[in-house]
């Protein structure tokens, strides 16, 4: 394979205006060429963000969280009001389990945007954002999932450097692409043998948060200690294993004292901790690692002192509550949501720029739960991975005036079924696009992403050079 790296858009590169597309496989329209704009130009104002955007999207996803759990609720006292069986709240707690893991996979999407760089134009407020209202609530942090996310753009589909690569085999969800619609049924239908999902939440939760020998991004000099990680995860733990017995037994005074304390224990051990012992990266943290950690354990313990004065005070089991339709979504629908995008958005592809993932073209429903953010539009995010979610329909369609993506680029129309029936001229869905008929040729160029460290602040360029030459030696 001979090597291709990014390089930034020139007007030269696409020629002249291409004709409509119409083969399969392809988009079905053509937009026309803007007036008076270079595309170079085009592209640097795609790539414009804002500070205030994104906090209607944040908004719209907390709505469906809210609403999802206000409506369970109500079906829980209809339910006990009327004296019916318990068997009545499965559909109701079915529903909201479904509807909030979709929800925290949006806040996957809320991350991954801030991950880039790209959820808000003010990078502090990005990072309180992305850290306060999406990664923990699921127990995770931007930073820590930047080194994992940011060496998978950059490394796409390289089986030594990508990370999804190496999280997948460790936690068995590895396919052997291609494979055919009953194989890829019954991966999915494993799933829901629920030790499948938590073995694949566990991996993924300890390759953001610890990273991999492998991670270009990590200092292997300087990798810290794991110590300050497992703190923080004991005190997620602990923490409501002290309380809630209290509260329960009806001593909610001490479950206050309790959480209090062990708050400012873990608050006093990582505001006296030397920040060498914590992991360090090529990227710099916006944020530093001391006050990221106590602000997550203050975030904790703010929501576990709510929980536990709705309860004492009389409102609600909250506790309950909170582990029905959080913990649970968070270890059952969140990642099966995952899995259904993760396969499928590089899964039967090859390393180059136009043919490492697609273009999804789904239901609204299937768009917010598996493609959140943008998701769906996956092939011109990794090709301009700088680009807001919310601006990548505009990519797409700016793209197809180049020539190669028009002609490589695949788009994908339904997950399980075609919009269009069974047509013979129509696209792929996306279980089809994992078949044989898809698979790489073997003729495309490995590409290294060079521009996906944009917005991100650097320490140590050449080592990060050395694995970009390290890899397109490989992919050769």
């Amino acid at each position: 394979m001979s090597t291709n790296a990014g390089s930034a858009v020139r007007e030269s590169d696409w020629g002249v205006q291409p004709p409509p597309v119409s083969a399969p496989g392809a988009a079905a329209s053509q937009p026309s060429r803007p007036k008076g704009i270079r595309r170079g130009e085009a592209i640097r104002e795609l790539k414009k963000r804002d500070n205030y955007t994104n906090f209607r999207h944040i908004g719209f996803v907390y709505l469906v969280i809210a609403a999802s759990i206000a409506a369970t609720i109500w079906s829980f006292h209809f339910v006990a009001a009327k004296a019916l069986g318990w068997w009545w709240d499965i559909p109701a707690t079915l529903a909201a389990i479904t509807a909030i893991g979709a929800s925290q996979h949006q806040f996957g999407g809320v991350i991954h945007e801030g991950t880039h760089f790209i959820l808000f134009e003010n990078k502090i407020l990005n990072e309180l954002a992305s850290d306060w209202l999406a990664a923990f609530p699921i127990y995770t942090s931007t930073f820590h999932f930047r080194l994992h996310h940011l060496a998978h753009h950059q490394f796409i589909n390289d089986p030594v450097r990508d990370p999804d690569w190496a999280q997948l085999q460790d936690s068995g969800h590895d396919l052997d692409f291609p494979i055919t619609h009953f194989e890829m049924l019954r991966a999915l239908g494993k799933q829901i043998w629920l030790p499948n999902l938590f073995r694949y939440t566990i991996a993924r939760a300890r390759y953001s948060a610890l990273g991999t020998v492998n991670n270009p991004y990590v200092d292997r000099e300087q990798r810290g200690e794991r110590l300050p990680t497992i703190a923080g995860v004991l005190y997620a733990i602990i923490a409501p294993a002290a309380v809630i017995p209290l509260v329960r037994a009806g001593h909610g005074a001490w479950a206050f004292v309790a959480l209090a304390v062990l708050t400012a224990v873990i608050v006093t051990y990582f505001a006296r901790l030397d920040e060498n012992k914590l992991p360090h990266a090529h990227v710099e943290t916006v944020i530093s690692h001391r006050t990221t950690n106590i602000s997550r354990v203050a975030y904790l313990a703010i929501l576990y002192a709510a929980l536990t004065g709705i309860e004492v005070s009389g409102w609600g089991p909250a506790w309950h509550y909170y582990g029905l339709l959080w913990i649970v979504p968070l270890f059952t629908t969140f990642p099966l949501f995952m899995i259904m995008r993760q396969w499928v958005q590089h899964g039967n592809a090859d390393r180059g720029r136009y043919t490492n993932s697609r273009v999804f073209l789904v239901n609204p429903f299937i768009r917010y739960a598996v493609f959140p953010f943008g998701m769906d539009y996956h092939l011109p995010h990794h090709i301009y991975a700088s680009v807001p979610h919310y601006k990548l329909h505009g990519l797409h369609e700016l793209l197809l005036q180049d020539p190669q993506y028009r002609e490589k680029g695949v788009v994908v129309e339904g997950y399980f079924n075609s919009p269009h029936g069974d047509v013979e001229e129509r696209n792929p869905t996306v279980i089809e696009v994992l078949g044989e008929k898809y698979a790489p040729k073997g003729s495309e160029e490995a590409y290294v992403d060079t521009e996906t460290l944009e917005y991100a602040k650097v320490k140590n360029p050449d080592a990060i050079a050395r694995e970009n030459k390290d890899s397109l030696s490989e992919g050769r």
